[in-house]
């Protein structure tokens, strides 16, 4: 049966083996012991709750919980701090710094599983993300992007798209798959970070589609980094026996053999700079129209539609 997966953090491991005895019916439980390691599993595991100590030998929890809320994969991750501090400041600390609860230890083991079930029923009714990636979801895409076009904003939404996925996805599985798409999401959350403005979005619109919504100044440079970015990982997608050779074969959409490349990433550009808009359903289509322009060459591409209305 599945289970949700829980990240409990405290460096006590009389604690940890309790929050584990406590737990592990329920949940599958990744442990850590520090603030370095929890940010490393939270990382390589996402989980759907992080169960974290408010005192760590590195990091504070409160200092862990200011770190993965500026992370958009994680940032809206349920997180309930454990303590055995019963100040109100610590408390405050905790909350402000973006932990969604908080319980004193000792703990009643009932109502830890309640909250942490709390917890994470609120997190999925309430967010429209992907559970793959935790980046934002349609709603929310079509939210920014009406929210710029009432606004009369400058913006340029970048349309992403990963060519020959389905061909790899189908020859290695699911679960290799699945990291293929969590590897462009970091690259295109860093591409942002490092390109991009503060207030730039990122959204998944499921399998291999993102969007990005940035300024239109800002696009090309974002474009170009992802282009290289994942040009550069692409190969390490593939096993070393298919890396040597260059290429897997599977079936492709017409049911026939072929050989398939490394990946390859493919972005269309719009901006309102030169044209207008008054609905999300013009830009969703004038971007899925660029991207399958730049779908049609063989290598990693961008293309941006300066046309004017």
């Amino acid at each position: 049966m599945y289970k949700l997966k829980i990240l409990i953090v405290d460096d006590n491991p009389d604690i940890l083996d309790l929050l584990e005895a406590t737990l592990q019916d329920e949940f599958d439980l990744i442990k850590a012991s520090s603030g370095n390691e929890a940010l490393k599993k939270l990382k390589a595991s996402n989980p759907n709750c992080l169960v974290l100590d408010y005192v760590l030998p590195d990091l504070e929890g409160p200092q862990i919980c200011k770190i993965v809320r500026k992370d958009p994969l994680f940032s809206n991750i349920p997180i309930l701090m454990l303590t055995g501090k019963g100040e109100v400041e610590d408390k405050v600390d905790g909350l402000e710094a973006g932990a969604d609860d908080y319980m004193l230890k000792p703990f009643d083991p009932q109502e830890l599983i309640a909250r942490i079930r709390m917890l994470i029923r609120r997190s999925s009714a309430n967010l429209d993300a992907s559970p793959l990636t935790r980046l934002p979801g349609n709603v929310s895409i079509n939210k920014e992007l009406m929210e710029k076009i009432q606004d009369k904003e400058k913006f340029a939404a970048l349309y992403v798209d990963i060519d020959n996925f389905k061909a790899l996805n189908d020859y290695y599985g699911f679960e290799e798959g699945d990291n293929v798409i969590k590897e462009t999401a970091r690259i295109l959350i860093d591409s942002i970070q490092k390109k991009g403005t503060t207030k730039d979005f990122v959204g998944h619109i499921g399998g291999d589609d993102f969007v990005i919504i940035t300024t239109p100044n800002k696009a090309e440079a974002i474009a170009k980094k992802i282009v290289t970015d994942f040009d550069n990982i692409a190969p390490t997608f593939f096993k070393e026996k298919d890396r040597l050779k260059g290429y897997i074969e599977t079936k492709g959409r017409d049911n026939q053999i072929h050989k398939f490349h490394f990946p390859t990433i493919s972005l269309g550009i719009i901006s309102n700079l030169k044209q207008d808009f008054t609905h999300t359903a013009q830009v969703n289509s004038l971007g899925a129209e660029m991207k399958s322009l730049a779908k049609k060459f063989p290598e990693s591409k961008y293309i941006f539609d300066k046309r004017s209305s």
